[in-house]
């Protein structure tokens, strides 16, 4: 950014990948200080201001870092180990660890991750108002009843969250095996909609996410790339 006054909660929204709104709530509760003390709502600032968020710095000029990395089975989103999983941040150089992933894999999935330290990429590709497609390879421990599709993909199936509905494409070829195409990223979602149908899925693997896709990348290795 250059030294123009800029909004506060503009400058928030880009550094930690939340809405306007979301700033203007974490400045409403006293989370951030600007020069030390509890800023107005629509105040502007510049580069001569000292802005923290939770007592850190929240730098003006960020290198942005993007990364595609291929999840492995096994391994856990969150930086820290979950019980004996180890976390996909003991696969990266010291220099990526500070990245934050772009929505999550669970444990037993594997696939597409993107990281960044970008928050306005984060949210432009997570928030559900802007519909990132994604596409998993999904194999199931038997084949889907045709009426089961039809249902998942023009009806939707209710869980306990709300309506689950995707697009789900056999593949002729492979018994049991599907692509997943979906736009929302609610937790265990794909697993949660066979399982309330009496699927239970075996392999969950992400090949796309919006216009960013897996292609050759082999398990535990990444590449950096432009937005």
């Amino acid at each position: 950014m250059d030294n123009q006054p800029l909004r506060l909660n503009k400058f928030l929204a880009e550094r930690l990948g939340v809405s306007r709104r979301e700033a203007d709530d974490l400045i409403s509760v006293g989370k951030v200080t600007v020069n030390g003390k509890k800023p107005i709502l629509g105040v502007k600032i510049d580069k001569k201001d000292k802005v923290c968020y939770n007592n850190k710095i929240v730098p003006f000029d960020t290198e942005y870092l993007y990364l595609a990395f291929h999840k492995p089975i096994g391994y856990v989103c969150s930086r820290r180990a979950q019980g004996s999983s180890p976390t996909l941040y003991d696969l990266l150089p010291s220099k990526y660890r500070k990245l934050k992933t772009v929505g999550r894999l669970d444990k037993d999935s594997s696939g597409l991750i993107l990281l960044t330290n970008d928050g306005d990429f984060a949210f432009q590709m997570t928030h559900p108002k802007f519909r990132k497609q994604k596409v998993y390879e999904v194999d199931l421990d038997h084949d889907l009843e045709p009426l089961h599709q039809q249902m998942i993909t023009e009806y939707g199936v209710m869980l306990d969250d709300g309506p689950s509905q995707f697009k789900v494409i056999k593949n002729e070829v492979e018994p049991a095996h599907y692509l997943v195409i979906l736009s929302e990223g609610r937790n265990r979602q794909i697993r949660r909609t066979f399982a309330a149908l009496g699927y239970k899925v075996t392999k969950l693997h992400r090949i796309t996410f919006g216009k960013y896709e897996l292609g050759d990348l082999k398990p535990g290795k990444y590449i950096e790339f432009q937005k």
